[in-house]
């Protein structure tokens, strides 16, 4: 498919480096979140040491009460049964396998919409999930807000690269090694 140089053009570049910015805020998160759910032991304690130093326990006490909670309970879990860490493990590493799946789509977005999309619907099903399992498991509201805002934030970035991703697919321009290249003939 012979392809003008000019329908490449500025406008298609400028969504190209959007949706990679978009989707690379995505990855970054999951990357993130993936990371630091290994060390959550470890994590939350110095959290809760933090929250006391700052005197946080008097004008935030809910949150401090939740922080030592989850803390000492993870804590008293990590002694008696260390081996239940072992599911935080595979959460992080889902997380971390979550991120490696949007790289289709930051070097191809056309060629891959299909996980933006399914990132999209698993933004929308953290708010069931964060509301239902939270409150069957105990949490308090505003952590399940906190959980549900992810959700939403990540929905963000990810509706903008797949509007963008949208138009470029109606322009229907080559996509090689996910750089848009303007060449003789498609390959």
């Amino acid at each position: 498919m012979d392809v003008d140089a000019n329908a490449v053009g500025a406008p298609a570049k400028r969504a190209m480096t959007v949706i990679r910015v978009c989707l690379g805020v995505v990855i970054a998160g999951l990357v993130i979140s993936g990371v630091t759910a290994f060390p959550l032991r470890e994590e939350l304690t110095l959290g809760s040491e933090l929250l006391r130093s700052i005197g946080a326990a008097s004008w935030l006490p809910g949150l401090a009460g939740w922080v030592d909670r989850v803390a000492d309970a993870l804590a008293a879990t990590g002694e008696q049964y260390p081996f239940l860490a072992y599911g935080t493990d595979w959460l992080a590493f889902a997380h971390l396998l979550i991120a490696v799946a949007f790289v289709g789509p930051f070097r191809d977005p056309v060629r891959n919409i299909w996980v933006t999309q399914w990132g999209l619907i698993a933004c929308a099903g953290i708010v069931p999930l964060a509301l239902i399992a939270g409150t069957v498991r105990g949490l308090p509201l505003g952590w399940q807000l906190i959980d549900i805002s992810f959700g939403l934030l990540a929905a963000i970035p990810l509706t903008i690269a797949l509007v963008l991703t949208r138009r470029l697919e109606r322009q229907r321009l080559p996509v090689i090694s996910g750089v848009h290249e303007v060449s003789g003939s498609e390959t």
